[in-house]
């Protein structure tokens, strides 16, 4: 059957370019009366009691790629990311360590900062719980709460653990034995040990939020589902919380207004951060209000999902419609701990892998329903043969000067010259990434990144194995008038492939997708969702500088050895 290609191409273009725009708006996330609101989203902030390890900056990921992702569409953005820097840890860690809980604080958070910069976490802000302004939210908070009813005086019994920073109910407290034979008892969840505590101080009525809760969960505000079957079972149960401590046991936190004797609790504290970002109470705006989403680790699940809504929920204020909670990460299947000496951290990681490398790995393997296995050898794996085999070996087969004697993006001058010169399942291939931002698009609003990178992967490949079949090396040669058209096409082909792709990948890993699109020829400014469908190159291109694009990581006698392939200098 007969067809004109270039028309049918073109009037897909169209169409799929009204499709795409619908989709986008079904899945922007943006909540009823919100659509001109920023795409507000979080991370939890990051206890300075040691050093930042490779879940936290899984946690940092997660959030970047979201929002870069909503960039790319052209919306604004509020990312949040920062530390919790109060708590009877934080202070027993500073005595530890010789000095003061303030400079404690400062060294650990400084390197949670240089940490994200260094991954290319690109922050809207970093909040410090010591900053004057989130003093000035946490008192407007804890006045409201009081005003309101929800905070009274009373005295607290129970366990409580100063490494989980919380307070603990029977059945979550155990018999265990040390090292050296003492019996103690210790936290389920964590394993360190608790101590019982009796003390006046201020409480919440926690247990007065049952339903509201209940309501919260059956809107499914709690991902994956497997963690609010957890969540419910902590709602059956609920109790009022005690939400201070006596300043003579704990003098490292901010003072309960109205009563220096009281240090406020270090997780309500810690949790109306994401207020404070929001400019409560002075610059605050209810209609910027709630986070669209809030990223959080499986350990701080109980804090954000049964305390948090809890205490907006008192404060008369909406509670996040998402709360994406993800497993830890594992090491060659066990626990990270200093013991075992498999802790992975992540400065030498980035130092070895790249910072792309190291964000596609984990963003390509973390898992939100189970733990991720890290493993050195699969993120070598994974990087060569993603990065660099694949989409390097593509960049480098269509912009070699042998190949590409004109260093330029050719245009497609004819639809029929895809029939002509390509099988129907090449053409398809082809014409489907048009639909490509609408499929990723689906994944990253979902927060599915393995899925948005296999997507776009699975089109690189295709295209490279377009390229095997179609030998440009060998068109290239030939003074035949139809090989050279056949040569333009399938330069075309990949290099479009290419252009898509990198656009949709920059979330993921942004340097090296700006490499591709550099050397492409393809402005930055022109490096939209929206320029997938319009940017289409129709005139020649010329190619940009050439570019390094990855450094193939080499595994010599179980030692990593990092050197820069000169076949990927594109």
């Amino acid at each position: 059957m007969q067809l004109c290609f270039q028309k049918a191409y073109l009037t897909l273009k169209r169409h799929l370019h009204r499709s795409a725009c619908c989709c986008q708006c079904m899945t922007s996330g943006t909540t009823p009366g919100r659509s001109d609101a920023p795409y507000f989203i979080t991370t939890p902030i990051f206890y300075v009691n040691a050093a930042p390890h490779i879940g936290h900056l899984y946690s940092a990921l997660v959030a970047d790629a979201s929002s870069r992702w909503q960039r790319l569409k052209g919306r604004q953005t509020l990312f949040t990311v920062g530390t919790d820097e109060h708590g009877l840890k934080i202070q027993q860690a500073a005595e530890s360590h010789g000095k003061s809980p303030q400079q404690y604080s400062d060294e650990v958070s400084a390197k949670f900062q240089e940490l994200f910069d260094k991954s290319g976490i690109a922050y809207d802000d970093f909040i410090r719980t010591t900053e004057p302004r989130h003093y000035r939210a946490v008192e407007k908070f804890w006045e409201t709460l009081s005003k309101r009813g929800y905070i009274y005086r009373g005295q607290y019994e129970g366990w409580y653990c100063v490494s989980d920073e919380a307070f603990l109910t029977e059945e979550e407290v155990q018999d265990a034995v040390t090292s050296d034979g003492n019996n103690v008892k210790v936290s389920v969840a964590s394993g360190q040990p608790v101590t019982w505590m009796t003390e006046e101080n201020y409480m919440f009525r926690l247990s007065a939020f049952r339903q509201q809760l209940l309501s919260w969960l059956d809107s499914g505000a709690v991902r994956p589902v497997q963690f609010e079957a957890l969540v419910r079972d902590w709602v059956d149960d609920l109790r009022d919380l005690s939400v201070s401590r006596q300043r003579e046991r704990l003098s490292w936190g901010i003072p309960v207004p109205g009563d220096n004797a009281q240090t406020v609790y270090v997780w309500l504290d810690a949790l109306v951060n994401y207020l404070t970002v929001a400019g409560y109470p002075d610059k605050f705006q209810p209609s910027s209000w709630p986070p669209t989403c809030q990223v959080i680790g499986k350990d701080i699940l109980r804090f954000h999902a049964v305390y948090w809504p809890a205490f907006l929920f008192a404060a008369d204020l909406p509670p996040p419609p998402s709360l994406l909670c993800h497993s830890h990460w594992l090491v060659e299947g066990h626990k990270m701990s200093k013991s075992r000496g498999n802790v992975v951290d992540p400065f030498d990681r980035l130092n070895k892998y790249s910072s792309d490398g190291l964000r596609y790995f984990l963003l390509k393997e973390g898992a939100y329903s189970s733990d991720g296995n890290y493993s050195d050898a699969r993120a070598v794996e994974r990087i060569n043969g993603d990065l660099v085999n694949t989409m390097g070996n593509l960049l480098s087969r269509t912009t070699a000067p042998s190949v590409n004697k004109q260093q330029e993006f050719p245009p497609l001058d004819s639809g029929k010259d895809l029939q002509r010169f390509l099988s129907e399942d090449d053409v398809r291939m082809y014409t489907s990434l048009m639909e490509l931002p609408g499929q990723v698009g689906e994944s990253y609003e979902s927060l599915s990144f393995p899925r948005a990178i296999e997507t776009v992967m699975t089109h690189i490949r295709w295209a490279n194995a377009l390229v095997q079949t179609h030998q440009p090396w060998t068109l290239v040669k030939s003074c035949n008038p139809a090989s050279q058209q056949h040569l333009k096409v399938v330069l075309h082909v990949a290099m479009e492939t290419l252009r898509v792709c990198s656009i949709l990948l920059q979330p993921v890993t942004p340097q090296v997708a700006a490499r591709v699109l550099t050397r492409l020829g393809v402005p930055l400014d022109c490096s939209q969702v929206s320029h997938v469908h319009s940017d289409v190159c129709e005139t020649p291109r010329s190619l940009g500088d050439k570019v390094t694009l990855m450094s193939r990581i080499q595994n010599k006698n179980g030692d990593t050895l990092f050197k820069k392939s000169a076949a990927f200098k594109v």
